[in-house]
């Protein structure tokens, strides 16, 4: 029986719970976000507000979970837009390996690289206003040509295989055999990457709302929550703590999980630990 790595079991049981706490805003949160209360503005953490509120009378813990919920969606959804248009990328690529697709596929890759997502979400609010909707267009945008490159740098070396061989002279076609045998024997690369990329779209989404970019008012989200604690860093820190620290825990979690599931699906670490 496989045992599974301590970083998995950490990086899974933190994810789990920010998750949890994100899922349960749907349901119940101590205190509507949407509503001000100025006269309890800047409160202290109290058996009312656990972790006080901010300077529009807010509950802080309240915005953490909501605004978790907000981090959390434009992360998956712009990790699922790179791997689900980035994979059949990389895989049709590496199946026409010197080809004039495969040449085109990869210098596309490289034009998008040439504009961080920062730089495309600029480009994309520009032309369509600020929102967590072209937030997610810009990251999603960015993470395309990272898993075309992880599918296709796995796929070439699949490709070389006895069974891929035998599959050709069993009259397999290229899509056949992608589908059927070169994506099942790299997917364990995709799944590792794909948690680098959401602990990168946490940051990233983080950033394009810190600027404005990102989800708008009303809307909660830890970028938005410390563009708003920067004026009061000093004069009352928790604001700008409370959601940074519960960036910092969503990313180191889901790092630890990535380092977990590379110790757990590559053969090679399994072999030399055994």
């Amino acid at each position: 029986m496989t045992r599974l790595p301590a970083q998995l079991w950490i990086g899974a049981l933190l994810s789990v719970a920010l998750l949890a706490a994100a899922l349960l805003s749907f349901l119940w949160t101590p205190h509507d976000v949407t509503t001000l209360n100025i006269s309890a503005k800047l409160q202290p953490p109290s058996a009312d507000y656990l972790l006080g509120t901010d300077h529009f009378g807010r509950d802080l813990l309240s915005m953490l979970m909501e605004g978790g919920r907000i981090s959390i969606a434009v992360a998956v959804l712009a990790v699922g837009i790179g791997m689900g248009a980035g994979v059949p990328l990389g895989l049709l690529a590496a199946a026409h390996r010197g080809g004039w697709s495969d040449e085109l596929i990869m210098r596309g890759n490289d034009l998008i690289f040439a504009f961080p997502s920062l730089v495309i979400a600029i480009l994309i609010t520009a032309t369509f206003g600020p929102s967590a909707t072209n937030a997610i267009i810009a990251i999603g945008i960015f993470n395309i040509p990272v898993f075309a490159r992880v599918a296709r740098g796995g796929a070439l070396t699949i490709w070389t295989q006895e069974f891929i061989m035998a599959a050709r002279v069993a009259g397999k076609g290229k899509v056949r055999i992608s589908v059927e045998h070169i994506l099942p024997n790299i997917a364990n690369l995709l799944i590792v990457q794909g948690t680098i990329q959401f602990s990168l779209g946490i940051l990233a989404e983080a950033g394009l709302s810190y600027v404005g970019l990102g989800a708008q008012p009303p809307t909660a989200s830890w970028g938005r929550m410390l563009a708003d604690a920067q004026t009061m860093i000093y004069s009352h820190p928790r604001l700008a703590i409370a959601p940074g620290l519960a960036i910092v825990v969503m990313v180191l979690a889901l790092n630890l999980m990535g380092d977990g599931l590379r110790d757990l699906l590559d053969p090679r670490i399994r072999r030399a630990r055994a």
